[in-house]
């Protein structure tokens, strides 16, 4: 497998040569000084480029980077399935290689940089032939940090999740094993999960980021709700998920009202009161019910 240094000496080799490639920038984990390294991590580079067009016209120059496992062009998806692109402003190429190692290469007009450039807190500066990228201030995660709840939001997300466990158990009721899974996965622990990254922003001042979709929720809770927050998965086994449905709503439970006394907020103990008997009294129906109560 490559290693990170020829893996730039690589990628800058290539657009010192070229001279439509006019600058070069980074964004993702690589650039952030607290995101973990490993093996795994891509490498998400921006070439600022002339134009776009005689790079999509002939595809062969993406070959210089390796061998490729397999290749996705979501731009090209997107125009297949109906949606607008801008091929003439910005393109990209996700690429796996048969070494392991992977490259976003995103293709894009100086025009195009400059509109997003200062988006990202998390880019770095590779190369500039022209002095055409904007002064940033060193890479840091600030604008993934975790933003404190109003108490509106706290407590539509606490609506929110036990509004969606009554979808969850009729699911289970009916035997309708995907249409339960789904809403288990996509309604109910959207919220919890929510409610978990507030967690950990009360305990970081809110300085703190959990990174896509969580990844770092076990660096960030303590043993006993991380074993918690790992039993919320379960099988297909519908006992198995009703015993994984408790333990998110005990979760849920605890640190909401964790949350709500850190800002003095309302906890609405009446929705989560009713709709654990409610829960309790799905799981005892019989297939046969013909009422629920």
């Amino acid at each position: 497998m490559r290693n990170e240094q020829e893996m730039f000496d690589l990628i800058l080799g290539v657009a010192n040569k070229d001279e439509r490639v006019r600058a070069v920038y980074m964004n993702g984990s690589r650039t952030n000084p607290n995101a973990p390294k490993d093996i795994f991590q891509d490498y998400d580079i921006v070439y600022v480029v002339t134009e776009t067009e005689s790079f999509l016209q002939d595809e062969k120059w993406i070959d210089v980077f390796g061998e490729r496992l397999m290749m996705q062009e979501p731009d090209k998806n997107d125009q297949a399935a109906g949606i607008e692109t801008h091929y003439d402003r910005t393109y990209i190429y996700l690429m796996l290689f048969t070494d392991g190692n992977r490259i976003d290469l995103r293709l894009q007009t100086k025009e195009a940089m400059l509109e997003t450039y200062m988006e990202d807190s998390l880019t770095v500066p590779l190369l500039d032939k022209d002095n055409i990228l904007p002064s940033i201030p060193a890479p840091t995660d600030s604008i993934y940090y975790v933003k404190q709840p109003t108490e509106a939001e706290f407590m539509n997300c606490c609506n929110e999740f036990w509004w969606c466990q009554q979808n969850v158990v009729k699911g289970i009721w009916r035997d309708e094993l995907p249409y339960a899974k789904l809403m288990y996965e996509h309604t109910s622990r959207t919220p919890l999960d929510e409610m978990v990254s507030w967690w950990i922003g009360t305990k970081h001042d809110f300085k703190v980021s959990t990174g896509k979709m969580g990844k770092y929720f076990k660096t960030h809770l303590p043993a006993v709700y991380w074993n918690m927050y790992k039993a919320t998965y379960s099988d297909a086994d519908y006992e198995k998920m009703w015993e994984a449905i408790f333990i998110t709503c005990e979760l849920f439970r605890t640190i909401a009202q964790e949350v709500a006394a850190a800002y003095s907020y309302t906890y609405c103990l009446d929705d989560d009161t009713n709709m654990t008997a409610y829960l309790k009294r799905v799981r005892e129906l019989p297939e046969d019910a013909r009422e629920i109560y």
